[in-house]
């Protein structure tokens, strides 16, 4: 069953009781002005509420924007049994921090011991393999806006162990390079010249919020395994504690890519994190998607290819799974059960 992805973006209360996620949201009436709210038996008065419950089994992922949210010991607890990713904001309400069970599989200990022996060689062919399915995914996202891939299939066929070429790098730069961004709001009109910069503007913002989405969901699945998310197959940076979700993450970057392309079609190449992208981008996690011939969710995707992983680490087999991209047009009005906002992002929260 696909997992719900909870948002806090107002000032509220979140606990646990009888097995359900309570959220408690307060608004101030309009008569009653910052620093004007007194309490009562521990309320306060002046505000307006409203509550909400959610069973903590339907929970995948909470993202908490508001820094006037309050989330209880017992809440945090309870998540954590149930293999959930707690998600912390910063004032720009961007993901900037991560909670995440440490032992939600019954055999992390033996899992994680064959993810510590894994051989070099072992650790290369994979890295080659994901590479493959990036450059395969990146080139189809190209290719659904009529632009030539055929360089990229190219060395995607190229891409040895280890990726010693950096073929991966030489992919990204035509990428970019070749991103159709709609700078006119309309698909197939005029498109401007984009380059991919993290502190950049337009779509980089919804680039780097779709990104922080699925790497938690990825630090989600890997723990789900048994595997630890900051051994990783290539990447090895000592101060990244999510080095294999950055690994395993790199194929599924072209999914927000083309959702990103989509918010470009209707808004025009300045959007930005609003809550309406936002609500957008949350859907990619739920977007069918092609894995080995048999379609499912984004998410339970990402646990297909961390299942396979632990699989290829204990010697059943040699092959990572991963998702192809197909047509997605994601309109942000899916399934509300999977992506619920609670309140609306100001710049007061």
């Amino acid at each position: 069953m696909i997992k719900r992805t909870i948002v806090i973006s107002r000032r509220g209360y979140i606990f646990h009781k009888d097995e359900q996620l309570h959220i408690r949201m307060y608004q101030r009436e309009g008569s009653i002005q910052q620093g004007e709210i007194e309490r009562r038996d521990g309320e306060p008065r002046g505000v307006s509420e409203e509550e909400a419950t959610v069973p903590i089994e339907d929970i995948g992922l909470v993202i908490i924007e508001s820094h006037q949210a309050t989330v209880t010991a017992s809440a945090i607890n309870a998540l954590m049994e149930n293999n959930c990713v707690v998600i912390g904001c910063d004032a720009k309400h961007l993901p900037n921090s991560v909670m995440y069970p440490i032992a939600s599989n019954t055999l992390h200990t033996a899992v994680l011991k064959t993810q510590l022996k894994a051989s070099v060689p072992l650790m290369k062919q994979l890295w080659q393999q994901t590479v493959k399915a990036k450059l395969w995914n990146q080139a189809a996202v190209l290719r659904s806006r009529g632009i030539n891939v055929k360089p990229m299939e190219l060395w995607a066929k190229k891409v040895r162990s280890g990726d010693q070429g950096n073929l991966e790098g030489r992919g990204a730069a035509y990428y970019w390079r070749h991103f159709p961004v709609s700078s006119t709001g309309d698909k197939g009109g005029e498109v401007e010249r984009f380059m991919r910069d993290p502190e950049g503007e337009g779509p980089n913002g919804a680039l780097n919020y779709g990104y922080a989405i699925i790497r938690a969901a990825m630090a989600r699945a890997i723990v789900g395994s048994g595997l630890h998310p900051s051994v990783g197959l290539h990447h090895s940076n000592q101060y990244n504690p999510f080095c294999l979700a950055d690994d395993l993450m790199e194929p599924y970057r072209p999914f927000v890519d083309s959702v990103i392309l989509h918010l470009c079609d209707e808004y025009g190449g300045h959007i930005e994190v609003t809550p309406e992208t936002k609500k957008i981008l949350l859907s990619i996690l739920s977007v069918d998607t092609v894995t080995e011939g048999e379609r499912k969710p984004l998410m339970l995707s990402m646990t297909s290819t961390t299942a396979s992983l632990v699989r290829c680490f204990g010697g059943e087999s040699r092959k990572l799974v991963y998702p192809e991209v197909g047509g997605i047009v994601p309109d942000g009005t899916g399934d509300d059960r999977n992506s619920t906002p609670y309140g609306e992002s100001t710049g007061e929260d």
